[in-house]
């Protein structure tokens, strides 16, 4: 087997990180570098691309010189649903608006009226939610008219990324498909959808297969990044996808768990099952689909309490955190009676209801920080339990493990309340750049080292990895707990509408 590097870049919100592996999946090398994100106004979140582009080339100079030889292709993970308008010769008309922003929030329900949101659920699998681009183009068409109708064109990061390096505005229909506007079925943009905001398909990125080259680096591009002109760039595709090839989650037995600001959940589907219990994406393998689940409050509502809280930081405490996490995993199941709903940032799926916020119940004098954190990490968890048991009865899948990934998967405690909860085995990868790997899985079919990114998968997928099983008294008691969990939100959610001071992004 060729030692030939293959990398995969992972482009997220506030770091890019740059990773080599062989086609066997041996790791060879990486760098990183931070990504600034602006926020020019409450709940509102911008990235220069020119950053993207800086990030981006920096990390490949820096791994260019550890690699053992001549990268055999490149590939990009990215953040997912995040846009930036550009006119003809790519050049950013605005600063790009990223996943978090809720400028968009107020065209939700108008777009609506012309397309039921059952229609465009039934088309991109999507419910209606501030979160794809679709509603962001409404408000830049309402508040930045100029730069709309100076628009040539619209890129998600990998197809703005891949026309610097190679000329061509080309993305794949996983980097696509969480925009909002790709019918999922056929994998091109939907003429209905883009009626919707006055876009035409032809000012959208050209769509790919993930795994399919795209283009041979440039000469100035060759010179920024430090790699060979003539590296062929790959099709890779939204992180979350690429972090499912990262793992091999490429049948409906695996179920992908990223414990990262967000918590991502997902299994594969051989058919496009949509509902409002989950998110329908295309999966990066060319094949099937992913439902998945996203809690927008994962490391970030840990990060808050041990901040806020605690008064720790996460990064420079680590023998503090290390003490608090053995004195919250001594705590059985429920601590001391303490339920929380980790709705810090409004909920996604399944009750799609971006004034929901968090709640913590049945505290006493009995509590203090570690039942307080246990209370989060399960929370979190009890979350993803409720999914999987819709998956279970909706959509027929029953994975027989999860697969941990992202930086709370480090924790034995995030990884044995996880397997409780779900009542399923929990494995942690070793490796946690799942997304990079995922595209360095893409990079390997494009460059012709392995025949699919099945393939690629199976062989460059970490083995091995810590697996923390079910411990049956524990999973019954989640389950007991699971029921009252879901019963809080729909008690709470008209108390929670009447708090909402509801400011206009």
């Amino acid at each position: 087997m060729t030692a030939a590097p293959l990398i995969g870049v992972d482009v997220s919100t506030t770091a890019v990180k740059a990773c080599a592996w062989d086609a066997a999946g041996r790791p060879l090398g990486e760098a990183r570098a931070a990504l600034p994100l602006a926020r020019p106004g409450p709940h509102r979140y911008e990235q220069d691309p020119e950053d993207w582009w800086r990030a981006l080339a920096g990390t490949l100079r820096a791994l260019a010189p550890r690699l053992p030889g001549p990268p055999a292709a490149l590939a990009i993970a990215h953040q997912r649903e995040t846009f930036v308008p550009v006119d003809a010769a790519g050049r950013a008309l605005h600063p790009a608006l990223l996943w978090l922003d809720r400028r968009g929030a107020p065209w939700v329900e108008g777009l609506h009226r012309d397309l039921p949101a059952e229609h465009l659920r039934a088309l991109s699998g999507k419910t209606p939610n501030y979160g794809p681009a679709l509603y962001k183009i409404a408000w830049l068409a309402a508040e930045r008219p100029q730069a709309f109708r100076a628009a040539a064109g619209f890129c998600d990061v990998q197809a703005w990324l891949a026309e610097r390096l190679t000329g061509r505005r080309a993305t794949s229909w996983s980097g696509a498909d969480p925009l909002g506007l790709l019918d999922l079925r056929t994998l091109a943009w939907s003429e209905a959808i883009c009626r919707l905001v006055n876009v035409q398909p032809a000012q959208l990125p050209e769509v790919l297969a993930p795994g399919e080259p795209i283009g041979a680096l440039h000469a100035e591009a060759a010179a920024a990044t430090g790699l060979p002109a003539g590296t062929p760039l790959v099709a890779g595709g939204g992180d979350g996808q690429c972090a499912g090839l990262g793992v091999a989650a490429l049948d409906n037995g695996r179920l992908y768990l990223n414990l990262g600001t967000a918590v991502v959940a997902g299994a594969w589907s051989r058919t496009p099952e949509v509902s409002p219990r989950w998110r329908t994406l295309t999966a990066g393998a060319g094949r099937g689909y992913y439902l998945e689940s996203s809690l927008r409050s994962g490391a970030l509502l840990s990060d808050w309490l041990l901040k806020r809280v605690a008064g720790l930081d996460p990064v420079r405490d680590r023998e503090a955190l290390a003490a608090l996490e053995a004195e919250a995993a001594a705590l059985p199941p429920g601590g001391h009676g303490v339920l929380l709903l980790p709705y810090w940032e409004g909920v996604m799926n399944p009750h799609w209801d971006d004034a929901a916020r968090g709640a913590v119940l049945g505290l006493s004098d009995a509590d203090d920080r570690a039942s307080l954190y246990r209370a989060v990490v399960e929370g979190v968890a009890l979350e993803q339990a409720g999914f999987l048991a819709a998956l279970r009865d909706e959509a027929g899948l029953a994975p027989r493990e999860a697969v941990a990934i992202g930086g709370p998967a480090a924790s034995d405690l995030w990884c044995r309340v996880h397997a409780d909860a779900l009542d399923l085995p929990v494995r942690r990868q070793p490796g946690l750049e799942a997304a990079a790997l995922g595209a360095a899985v893409c990079a390997a079919v494009g460059a012709g080292l392995h025949p699919d990114l099945e393939t690629a998968a199976a062989a460059m997928a970490p083995r091995g990895g810590d697996v923390f099983t079910p411990a049956p008294d524990a999973a019954s008691a989640y389950a007991r707990l699971r029921g009252v969990h879901q019963r809080i939100y729909g008690t709470l959610a008209p108390l929670l509408r009447e708090l909402d001071p509801r400011p206009q992004p």
